[in-house]
């Protein structure tokens, strides 16, 4: 594996509007924690007609702040969102009400589950469900290719599961850059908690965006990414390691998703240890699906995993 690639000294003014690049804002929710790193990144493009990408958490605080950077000589023509996770989605309604403009994503916050996640969650007790917006429905649903564009920018739709079953990146022609939500990010690994996440998803994801040239990413967390290729190409590393570690671990006989954590997580936070447990849990359905581990008992984040001999 490369050199840890992360940008861990990013410290934004929570609520202030910050231009990163021409025609385009920053505004951080006050969200800050373990999971969000410094808060979430919502993004205003455009001077008149301006699309926000990611309103963030039904926060009062935020909600003005937003409407404070578009000020009374623009409007909101269009909310996008990344993925319906409660600090990137709830605040679409109702700010999209108060604009008069409509919300767009890939779809609810169970639409594209892969059809194995499906069949997992009505058998199997996978747990999960960490931070879901159970009630986010978009206005519009958008396709992959689609194409949202006004007089002052472009934006084109890429479907990314895996994070989230309907997680979406978007490409800003102008500055051939994406708005790529939590699918990568600068500051950290992302995680994938099924059944809404989905590791298989995710790595058909993350080669979907190697096969890119974008300059720069936005992310939905932490700094600007100014080395998107390098990054992808970590992250997919970085996941097939881990998945060596897996099998390694399984060589010395059957482990649960926790008792594998432990041994393989020596380095992070306790605080983290349950969301490594919940990767590593990703990790064992895709072996699972891919013949590579078998488990005796019901699948669940409990259940004790074996290698699958040939």
């Amino acid at each position: 594996m490369a050199n840890d690639p992360f940008n861990r000294n990013f410290d934004p003014q929570t609520g202030q509007s910050v231009e990163i690049a021409p025609g385009m804002r920053r505004v951080t929710a006050p969200n800050a924690s373990p999971m969000t790193f410094t808060g979430t990144n919502t993004y205003l493009l455009g001077e008149r007609e301006i699309a926000v990408i990611d309103p963030g958490p039904d926060d009062p605080a935020h909600l003005a702040a937003i409407l404070a950077a578009v000020g009374d000589a623009a409007k909101i023509s269009h909310v996008f969102v990344t993925h319906s996770h409660v600090d990137h989605s709830p605040l679409a309604r109702r700010l999209g009400q108060i604009a008069g403009a409509p919300v767009l994503a890939l779809g609810d916050s169970y639409a594209y589950r892969s059809v194995r996640m499906v069949e997992l969650a009505s058998i199997a007790e996978l747990g999960g469900g960490e931070g879901v917006d159970v009630d986010f429905a978009p206005d519009i649903q958008l396709t992959d290719g689609e194409i949202v564009q006004t007089a002052e920018w472009s934006l084109e739709a890429i479907a990314t599961p895996g994070h989230f079953s309907n997680h979406m990146c978007f490409h800003w022609a102008a500055e051939n850059a994406a708005f790529s939500g939590d699918h990568v990010m600068g500051w950290a690994t992302t995680l994938v908690s099924p059944p809404d996440g989905d590791l298989t998803a995710f790595m058909n994801s993350l080669a979907i965006m190697a096969a890119r040239n974008d300059d720069r990413y936005f992310p939905g967390h932490g700094a600007p990414v100014a080395d998107p290729s390098g990054m992808v190409s970590y992250q997919i590393g970085h996941r097939k390691s881990r998945e060596a570690q897996i099998l390694e671990c399984l060589t010395s006989g059957p482990a649960t998703p926790r008792g594998l954590t432990d041994r393989i997580y020596t380095d992070i936070p306790a605080s983290l240890i349950p969301a490594a447990a919940r990767n590593v849990f990703s990790h064992l359905l895709d072996l699972h699906a891919r013949n590579l581990v078998y488990c005796r008992d019901k699948l669940s984040p409990n259940a004790a995993f074996s290698l699958r001999m040939k």
